[in-house]
């Protein structure tokens, strides 16, 4: 775990609570207020319900890759329950972030996600990729047919994102414009390849690539901050970062929040749904104290994402802010 920044200002108050039967209430009062048509959360998680469970099942044991941390899963209902959830939010698009362990098994979970998103016409079409042979091959193919974003994940697939193999499909994708949430900073555990170098080399060799960094590279916030800066396509997603949960861990030091407001263009809503040991609308609050301002919030919770995927734009006469 990450020390705490000894320069950092004094803990943030902790953010109110909201009975669960009050909470759908709370999410659409908070986009409401905002101006918003809803709200577009870039990282969320659909998959096979076989290899979800399998999933809850590692967080359940404290798997190494959790940081032995206790991590109850807030949302573990069908998967038709958990799209109504969002519904109900009020999230507009949402996506399913899944990602393969070993080789051979991202061409199977890119067949289930067309179909998943051919069924749930609010789900951004999502796929995935492993260094392997016919890596290309099977990017390319889920490109054509229609995936507008990939996840890729360093820390379980245990790989170096600069892994030659990887190097034409990077290509591939910075050509077509399709950004890649892909986690490789080095929480809530540190793996073989996460941190700031090797994705630093990816970028050397593809500066186009539209890379959406998932935790804000938690804990390396700073250094993939920089990055953003230097890279006019990186972004960075709002994923479990600011909550209490993640504040006691790993927490974003106060000191960088206006290198964060000057990125305002390049930061999107993301959430793990359904994998959070917290309420939804926690991360919606936590981004609300950091007292960045609502203009920051419409850009961050819709406009960003929604010009990203060209999911079009609020209704004219709709608050905006300077």
């Amino acid at each position: 775990m990450a020390p705490a920044d000894p320069g950092r200002s004094a803990e943030p108050a902790p953010v109110r609570d909201v009975p669960p039967g009050e909470e759908a209430e709370e999410v659409r009062r908070f986009w409401g207020r905002l101006g918003l048509p809803g709200l577009v959360d870039v990282h969320t998680h659909f998959m096979p319900e076989r290899v979800l469970r399998k999933v809850w099942d590692y967080f359940d044991a404290l798997g190494e890759l959790t940081g032995g941390v206790e991590w109850p899963i807030t949302y573990r209902e069908e998967e038709a329950e958990r799209t109504a959830r969002l519904r109900e939010f009020g999230v507009r698009a949402f996506t399913a972030m899944l990602y393969p362990h070993k080789p051979g098994m991202a061409t199977w979970l890119n067949g289930w996600a067309a179909d998943f998103a051919r069924r749930t016409p609010d789900c951004l079409h999502t796929a995935t990729l492993y260094p392997e042979r016919g890596v290309e091959a099977y990017v390319r193919e889920a490109v054509e047919a229609g995936a507008r974003v990939f996840k890729a994940h360093v820390q379980v697939g245990a790989y170096d994102p600069a892994d030659e193999l990887l190097d034409q499909a990077w290509g591939l994708l910075a050509e077509a414009g399709i950004p890649v949430v892909i986690h490789c900073g080095s929480g809530p555990a540190p793996g073989k390849h996460t941190g700031p170098e090797p994705i630093a080399r990816v970028l050397a060799r593809h500066p186009r690539l539209r890379l959406i960094v998932a935790h804000m590279g938690m804990p390396e916030h700073e250094e993939f901050l920089g990055l953003a800066e230097r890279y006019g396509e990186v972004r960075l997603d709002t994923t479990m970062v600011f909550t209490d949960f993640t504040e006691r861990l790993m927490p974003f030091p106060r000191h960088a929040l206006p290198r964060l407001a000057g990125l305002g263009d390049r930061v999107l809503l993301g959430s793990d749904f359904p994998n959070i040991p917290y309420p939804y609308v926690h991360q919606l609050h936590a981004l609300e104290r950091l007292g960045l301002g609502d203009a920051w919030l419409r850009r961050v919770c819709h406009d960003n994402a929604a010009a990203l995927f060209a999911l079009g734009v609020r209704p004219t006469g709709a608050a905006s802010g300077p």
